[in-house]
């Protein structure tokens, strides 16, 4: 059976992801001091807008990962990310799996997603992406994974371990990982506010994720 590349059940991810899938970026280095704040799964009612809410109060801006079928059911969401001002990108169509998943089936689904949230940003679920999935999807597609997971879904762990996952792992250019749904609003709510004062207070400036064409 194959292995996804990254361990959701670690903070950081093993290096052989970087080394698997070099046309994907895990960081984005900058000269200045900066970090990328990411949410996956939404929008969906109450809990994207609670983090718009927490962005607003501490005036930084994100990347949203957003479900293309949660776009089509919450449009209003969706419109006031944008109108926010993030960034944001595509999550497949329906959270899918790219290892249990065809790879003509998959590469649909991202697509769908893509036409729907409208972005050449893309984060596969979970980070389960196949190398020949992946190859499909470089060329027109900026595939972002990411160097720091707060694993906030974790209910066997408290906002404060959150925290902490970021505290311990957070350098420049770091693209932090937090998400927007039920799972994780006790976690959330709790960590990332806490980690953006933490971040604010040792000098790092906030980006979205943008690439120039």
């Amino acid at each position: 059976m194959r292995q996804p590349i990254f361990d959701v059940t670690k903070a950081q991810p093993p290096v052989v992801g970087e080394l698997a899938y070099r046309r994907a970026h895990f960081r984005l280095p900058k000269e200045q001091k900066t970090v990328y704040l990411t949410f996956d799964d939404g929008p969906v009612p109450v809990y994207t807008p609670q983090v718009l809410n927490i962005l607003q109060e501490y005036n930084v801006p994100a990347t949203f990962f957003m479900v293309g079928e949660n776009v089509y059911k919450f449009p209003d969401v969706y419109e006031q990310v944008k109108n926010a001002g993030h960034a944001f990108g595509s999550h497949t169509y329906n959270h899918l799996k790219g290892w249990v998943t065809d790879n003509k089936t998959y590469v649909e689904n991202v697509e769908k997603g893509v036409a729907v949230v409208g972005s050449n940003l893309f984060r596969p679920p979970y980070g389960k992406i196949g190398p020949l999935q992946a190859r499909r999807l470089y060329d027109h597609l900026h595939i972002i994974m990411w160097d720091v997971l707060t694993m906030d879904y974790d209910h066997n762990l408290s906002g404060e371990d959150c925290f902490q996952n970021v505290r311990n792992y957070v350098r420049n250019g770091s693209i932090i990982v937090f998400h927007d749904s039920p799972k994780s609003e006790k976690n959330l709510l709790y960590a990332l506010p806490k980690t953006i004062e933490y971040l604010q207070k040792e000098n790092y400036l906030f980006a979205p994720i943008q690439f120039e064409e």
